[in-house]
């Protein structure tokens, strides 16, 4: 036998039973559950056995007084007759557990396993003239125990998250191989509920697994089908017959299975989760224990198949979780980098950039100006795709898309061919979604894009959707503020002059930079304006604050000046009256202004020039040779107090000298270590020009790199130069 023995010493045996006949073993052994042998001689002849010998290897017909070897001849080829010839000649006893024997024969064999103990059995002199087996059939016992461990294996693979397939695959080849008369198929619910999907069943014809992958879950529908439908077990010992099987039973055949025992798979919470069907070749009705098998592994497949549902689903949420946060990432980084645009139409520009291809490979958007449609921006992944944007027939079907949008104000998708007329599929079009830009209750455009590959999916149509919403609000609040910087830079506009005149003997340059985006009106200001008898008045300025109150006050004080210049023939007075026009007329608190203001005469060498110098910075001369000097004349803030005591000075220009006014956005910018520029480097600026005699032109460009240079971009301040120069 193939299991290790116990060998035990020299037996002996009662007086009385030496001598016994096989009616005596009969009445010990006759209905014994135990498997009950005596045999004679050195060949073993059968002297007595119980039935339980005779159904275990003869088939349950008696055969006394016949060599075991002859009656169970498969014995001999597994040493099991060597083992009884040994205690025969030796004397001494053997005990075997477990022991494996194939019997049956080679045309259906089977595999036992048994507990034995063979013993001598002595004559009256105790001579060894026979054997005495007694054996107990473990066959089931075995198997369990090898079910056992395989189901602590498939447990084991299920906790470490194998995947399903092997778990089932190995479940199926685990139970064929301890039973080889069966075969194990496992059967899945469907997404859909309503069908099966193959599992595993690895014994099973690929064509037979194919044929019954989708099978529907309904009565009538092979084993497995129904008993899915009923939630039953479902049993067809003999599919040929059994009306259930009606439509497959060709099927059946041609993959060689004659019966099918199925047995739904619950979950715990009672839900259906697929079948476990045991397949045998021949009809066949099964015992209890092969309904127990089925039930047991049946219980495993739900745990393997729950953990595989759980594991899926965990890893869905977190797919979803991760593209939920790039989404968002996404749509805050693209609506970021839109709402950074300053101007509408760089905004809705940025917009159609970002969509392409993170969306899709086209993109195109339209608004509505002026009564009329126009495409604002576009953005393709390619050169090609791009020409395929301006293709004709495209535009129209865009274009119709567009204007349905903006008459509905509801997105629009569709795929190419959808429609009659619809969008050309033969330009390789897949489909497209037009979605309307909106805010405030106002369509004012639509977002459009263009698939060319695979169609656009309803997690598309979504991002577009929600990007479309931010984009709008940014761009309106982008047009809000193109049209406030345009307006504070007309305003801005009609406080200074529109042009320079043109002043004998000397020509004028000026520049005005507004701080930050230009969207308040400033508060620098100059101005140069003819006076009778030949004589010219030139001013800048700088209002306190900013806004609406600066405005006001730089029109009340370039209005004033020119009035009181052309009735008063002396600076000091005209900066008199204006001092009076903003005491009188404050429109606010601390409504205050800084100011230079001068009145120039022709002489018959040079320009003469009386300067009147209010809290301002202080003017800067230019002499031909490339010396610097500036006016200190001290002065008061005007709009302070209703004495304002200007004082003026005399200024001599000769060709080649320059006068230079500027407004402390100037002398103020401030590097980004928070060094003010000031008046010293202003002076170095203009001195360091080699040029002997820079026009005022080039004096202006120099400050004005001076200051970009030190200061970089940023202006805190209004910036406003004017220089004239002598020629």
């Amino acid at each position: 036998m193939s299991i290790q023995s116990d060998r035990l010493g020299p037996t002996t045996t009662h007086p009385a039973l030496l001598h016994s006949h096989s009616e005596v073993y009969t009445d010990l052994f006759g209905q014994a559950p135990v498997i009950f042998a005596a045999l004679s001689g050195p060949r073993h002849v059968l002297q007595a056995a119980n039935p339980a010998f005779f159904d275990a290897f003869t088939g349950g017909r008696p055969a006394i007084g016949r060599p075991v070897g002859e009656l169970v001849p498969e014995l001999a080829q597994q040493g099991f007759l060597e083992r009884l010839d040994e205690v025969y000649r030796t004397g001494t006893a053997y005990r075997n557990r477990g022991g494996r024997l194939v019997l049956g024969g080679p045309v259906a064999s089977r595999e036992e396993f048994f507990d034995v103990t063979c013993e001598p059995r002595r004559d009256a002199v105790g001579r060894v003239d026979g054997l005495v087996v007694i054996a107990v059939e473990t066959t089931a016992h075995h198997h369990a125990q090898l079910l056992a461990a395989e189901q602590r294996v498939l447990l084991e693979q299920i906790a470490r998250d194998a995947p399903l397939g092997e778990i089932l695959g190995g479940m199926a080849r685990a139970i064929e191989e301890l039973s080889p008369d069966m075969i194990v198929s496992v059967l899945l619910v469907d997404s859909d509920g309503r069908h099966l999907r193959h599992g595993a069943a690895p014994r099973l014809p690929d064509f037979y697994n194919e044929a019954v992958d989708g099978i529907a879950i309904r009565d009538g529908t092979g084993s497995c089908g129904t008993a899915a439908y009923l939630q039953v077990p479902v049993i067809a010992s003999d599919i040929a017959t059994d009306p259930r099987w009606e439509g497959y039973q060709d099927l059946a055949e041609r993959a060689g299975v004659a019966a099918c025992w199925s047995t739904p798979i619950h979950g715990l919470d009672g839900r259906l989760l697929g079948t476990f069907a045991i397949y045998h070749r021949t009809p066949r009705t099964p015992e209890d224990k092969d309904l127990a098998l089925s039930a047991a592994f049946a219980r495993i497949a739900a745990l393997a198949i729950e953990r595989h549902h759980a594991v899926e689903t965990s890893r869905a949420a977190q797919a979803r979780e991760k593209a939920a946060r790039e989404d968002l990432a996404f749509v805050l980084e693209a609506s970021t980098a839109i709402a950074c645009e300053p101007h509408y139409s760089d905004c809705l520009e940025r917009l159609s950039r970002l969509t392409v291809p993170a969306l899709a490979p086209l993109c195109a958007v339209h608004v509505v100006e002026h009564g009329q449609i126009r495409r604002i921006a576009v953005a393709a992944a390619s050169r090609a795709e791009e020409d395929l944007l301006d293709r004709p027939e495209l535009r129209v079907e865009i274009d119709d898309a567009v204007s349905r949008v903006l008459a509905r104000g509801a997105t629009e998708t569709g795929r190419a061919g959808s429609r009659p007329g619809g969008l050309p599929a033969r330009l390789g079009i897949t489909g497209y979604v037009c979605v309307p830009l909106a805010t405030h209750g106002r369509i004012f455009g639509a977002l459009t894009l263009v698939a060319t590959e695979q169609p656009l999916d309803d997690h598309t149509v979504a991002l577009a959707e929600e990007l479309a919403r931010r984009a709008a609000s940014s761009a309106d609040n982008a047009r809000q503020f193109t049209d406030r910087v345009r307006l504070a830079r007309d305003l801005q506009a009609g406080l200074l002059p529109p042009e320079l005149p043109e002043i004998p003997g000397a020509v004028l340059a000026a520049s005005y930079h507004p701080a930050g985006e230009g969207l308040d009106v400033g508060g620098d200001f100059y101005d140069v304006f003819p006076l009778p008898d030949d004589r010219w008045a030139l001013m800048i300025g700088d209002v306190c604050g900013r806004g609406a109150l600066a405005a006001t006050t730089t029109g009340m004080v370039r209005h004033s000046a020119r009035t009181a210049a052309r009735l008063l023939n002396d600076p000091a007075a005209v900066v008199a009256a204006i001092n009076d026009a903003l005491t009188d007329h404050a429109v606010g608190d601390d409504c205050f202004v800084s100011l230079v203001y001068g009145e120039l005469r022709h002489t018959s060498s040079h320009l003469a020039l009386d300067l009147i110098r209010a809290g301002h910075v202080p003017p800067l001369v230019r002499r031909a040779d490339g010396t610097v000097e500036e006016l200190t004349q001290p002065g008061l803030l005007l709009g302070v107090g209703p004495d304002c005591d200007p004082s003026s000075c005399s200024v001599e220009l000769y060709s080649g000298d320059s006068l230079i006014l500027v407004t402390d956005g100037i002398t103020e910018a401030r590097s980004r270590s928070g060094e003010l520029f000031g008046e010293e480097r202003l002076a170095d600026a203009l001195g360091g020009l080699r040029t002997s005699s820079p026009t005022a032109g080039r004096l202006l460009e120099s400050v004005s790199a001076a200051v970009a240079a030190f200061a970089g971009d940023a202006t805190h301040d209004d910036q406003a130069v004017l220089v004239l120069t002598a020629c």
